[in-house]
């Protein structure tokens, strides 16, 4: 090979070092709801802001509705670094090892926004998130999606119409106690399986959020929606601490700012999906819309709050005292 030829593939080499140099970090950013929802908007947002900050030196691929992972299987992949980025509910996190985040799975301890987010937003919120640390796993936000009501194929106005249904929940100890407490049958599914498992009769209703009830089209599924907003249904943003903490320095910065930025989005935007939600059910004509009265609701907060004691020992008594605390949560006075 004459030097010439050397030169050139010197030169070649050196391009393609370039190239792969310049070549962009990519998150995988793997959900399980649809994009029209506020965790779905809320992705898509962190998207776009994490490449216009990071000036395209970070890709993010956004996949929605279970495209790439399913329920049981996105948090392994984090882990074992398959993808990057997640935002599962809090509830997911009791399966993983972490129980104390099905303290926000307790019916009641929060009485609206302004009482959730003086835990999320606080020193409570960041403990929590920290306690991820020991499973490869760093806790970056907390994204709101609503509060939950609770939807079947006959009325459901007081305790006693549960009696007997089974009601479809998320992995998670504090749910299937809260479902008792009214008298159904906690069935756990994938959030992808539920709308068969309506139609089909294999549960006979289920909680949601109405922006997650109305995208997955459950509304055509189920008769009747009480809106009892029981229970918060919220997500952390979390990632693989390895691929984090190995990130570039300047690049880490922009990313958090850019997900500081889609936290105030997904949080801003969490009510306003939800109405948006309701209303379209109610215009769908599919589903009957009942607003509880406030002895009703009363009667149904009576009825769950035993949930709270007896998940003292799996949480922790501390804890829950210390959410009471923030919020000014008294359930001696129900």
């Amino acid at each position: 090979m004459n030097i010439r030829a050397i030169a050139l593939g010197l030169v070649a080499g050196c391009f393609s070092f370039a190239a792969l140099a310049q070549a962009p970090i990519v998150i995988k950013f793997s959900h399980v709801v649809a994009n029209d929802t506020p965790k779905g908007h809320a992705a898509e947002f962190f998207k776009k802001k994490a490449e216009e900050l990071t000036k395209g030196r970070v890709k993010v691929e956004v996949y929605a509705n279970s495209t790439l992972y399913k329920d049981k299987e996105e948090m392994e992949a984090l882990q074992i670094g398959a993808v990057q980025m997640l935002a599962p509910s809090l509830a997911k996190f009791g399966p993983l090892g972490v129980k104390e985040f099905e303290v926000f799975d307790l019916p009641y301890i929060f009485d609206g926004y302004e009482d959730l987010h003086k835990v999320t937003q606080g020193p409570v919120g960041r403990m929590l998130l920290d306690k991820l640390d020991a499973k490869g796993v760093k806790g970056l936000a907390y994204w709101d999606n609503g509060f939950k009501s609770f939807s079947a194929n006959r009325p459901l106005k007081s305790p006693a119409d549960f009696k007997g249904l089974k009601m479809r929940i998320q992995s998670s100890k504090v749910l299937e106690s809260q479902m008792r407490s009214l008298g159904s049958l906690p069935q756990v599914l994938a959030f992808s399986e539920v709308y068969q498992a309506l139609q089909t009769g294999v549960v006979d209703g289920t909680e949601n959020p109405i922006s997650n009830l109305y995208t997955q089209k459950m509304h055509e599924v189920q008769k009747n929606l009480t809106l009892t907003e029981h229970g918060y249904l919220g997500y952390a943003v979390i990632t693989n601490k390895k691929f984090w903490d190995g990130l570039p320095a300047d690049i880490r910065k922009q990313l958090d700012d850019a997900l500081d930025q889609a936290t105030r989005y997904a949080n801003q935007i969490a009510k306003l999906e939800n109405d948006k939600a309701l209303d379209a059910v109610r215009k769908s004509g599919r589903t009957e819309v009942y607003t509880p009265t406030a002895q009703e609701k009363l009667a149904f907060k009576k009825a769950m709050i035993k949930t709270h004691t007896e998940m003292e020992s799996r949480i922790g008594k501390d804890l829950i005292r210390s959410i009471y605390k923030e919020t000014g949560f008294d359930p001696s006075k129900l």
